[in-house]
């Protein structure tokens, strides 16, 4: 395993791929010559987040708030007022500071006259009494959507694209599409060369023959779903925008598109609010059975099916959401976790095991291999697992077992209550947000919530 400041590189070997870089966030790289989807700006390691409520309503609190920014020369990015989610007859401002040396002094002073204050920031490792920063709202996303790791448009020496002038040139259209693209809008439609749809076919009718014996009944059960409703087919190469729309009326999943690997932390965030980062481009024509980063292929033969069973997306999302606000340490173990499951994960059928990781059900030739007993097979158990180094350049020597969804689901619930922060987190549906729990008013809210929810349950029991 790398150190948590590196980004491990995904697959190298022949037919193997995943879409998870390992490691936790190191700082964001900069501009690299041509690397234009690296985008260095004020979302990226620098500003902090203040959210503090003044004690009670009063005329010109927020003036007080505002003069000491000034007293303390800080520049503020951002400001604004909500109702407060801890205590609800208060409200409270949540502001974005650019760098400062003096934000210390400034932290100081608003916490003698306000009833709370949270510090949220990138750059926290120097400050022990800061959460790292994690996205709250879906729209949130946009700030970290284009600060990939590698590839993107540009193409490392060894890439089987790399000296290919056309394929460069389409890479280059697909990461002006991820770049440019933001929350609430449309998935671009790609128009799809013939010369990429080939590509496509030769990948899909090599795995098809697979799927009936080797991948989940989950898989096999969406599959032709996905063949009926949106273009599954050897001479087409679905629309992320079909794909997201049926994904959607399925378990709320949603697919963004992105134009290369995100750092973990990023990555594990947008699977918190059910989003699932995808890549619109194909591997190179002259290898059609290899990738050395995750492509289209990967995401819609491997990912998207398993995040229409209900089970495994509640699973994803549980994974997601324990990563926010989590130590370096611990999202290095859940991208481990999430390696070894969504990536490459087994689970039992009767007496016998399937493939439900979109990393072998993209891999012929490893998807054949990881259920022929010549690996070691071990259950899942989250805090084992999320220790247990592993080769990204060869076939897996270990594969983990879930015994069901649902199983792996609560285990990592468990987990998740093992990763010391000092909040817990739910995702509310409605809003399309994430709520940091740490106050008695707000447990007793969600308590009463699940009150009612149980009287509805009794009362559907009784009637059946």
């Amino acid at each position: 395993m790398m150190s948590a400041r590196e980004a491990i590189l995904i697959e190298t070997s022949e037919e193997k791929t995943s879409d998870t870089p390992q490691g936790s966030p190191p700082d964001v790289p900069k501009l690299m010559p041509g690397g234009n989807y690296i985008r260095i700006g004020r979302d990226s390691a620098k500003s902090t987040y203040l959210l503090f409520a003044p004690p009670e309503e009063e005329v010109g609190v927020l003036a007080k708030y505002l003069n000491i920014f000034k007293k303390y020369d800080i520049n503020l990015l951002h400001i604004e007022s909500r109702p407060s989610t801890k205590m609800p007859d208060l409200y409270e401002f949540m502001v974005e500071c650019a760098p400062s040396r003096n934000l210390g002094g400034a932290i100081e002073d608003i916490k003698q006259f306000s009833q709370y204050l949270q510090v949220i920031s990138r750059d926290y490792r120097d400050n022990a009494d800061t959460v790292p920063w994690f996205p709250r709202r879906i729209r949130d996303l946009d700030r970290f959507a284009n600060q990939i790791l590698s590839y993107g448009s540009e193409l490392d020496s060894d890439h089987p694209g790399f000296t290919d002038p056309v394929y460069r040139a389409r890479r280059k259209y697909f990461a002006d599409i991820a770049y440019n693209y933001r929350h609430g809008q449309k998935l671009p439609y790609v128009e799809y060369t013939k010369e990429e749809v080939n590509t496509w076919r030769q990948v899909f009718r090599q795995l098809k023959t697979l799927y009936p014996s080797h991948a989940c009944k989950e898989h096999n059960h969406v599959f032709p779903l996905l063949e009926e409703n949106c273009g599954y087919r050897e001479d087409n190469i679905p629309q992320l925008e079909d794909v997201s729309n049926f994904l959607r009326d399925c378990t709320g999943f949603t697919l963004r598109p992105v134009a290369g690997l995100l750092s973990s932390r990023d990555f594990l965030a947008g699977l918190a609010f059910r989003v699932f980062h995808s890549t619109q481009y194909i591997r190179h024509p002259s290898k059609p059975f290899y990738t050395p980063e995750p492509d289209v292929c990967h995401e819609l033969l491997g990912h998207a099916p398993l995040f229409a069973d209900p089970d495994f997306a509640q699973f994803s999302q549980e994974i997601g959401l324990a990563s926010l606000g989590a130590p370096d340490d611990y999202i290095e173990k859940l991208a481990t976790c999430f390696w070894f499951t969504v990536e490459f994960g087994l689970c039992r059928e009767g007496d016998d095991l399937k493939a439900y990781g979109a990393g072998l059900l993209s891999s012929y030739g490893e998807l054949q291999y990881s259920l022929e007993g010549k690996s070691e097979y071990r259950a899942f158990e989250p805090a084992k697992t999320a220790i247990q180094k592993y080769p990204i350049t060869e076939y897996q020597p270990i594969y983990y077992i879930a015994e069901t969804f649902e199983d792996a689901k609560e285990k990592m619930i468990k987990y998740a209550a093992t990763i010391p922060r000092p909040f817990g987190v739910r995702y509310n549906a409605y809003t399309q947000s994430v709520e940091v729990l740490d106050s008695k008013p707000q447990i007793q809210r969600l308590v009463s919530n699940i009150g009612s929810e149980m009287s509805i349950l009794i009362d559907s029991l009784k009637k059946l």
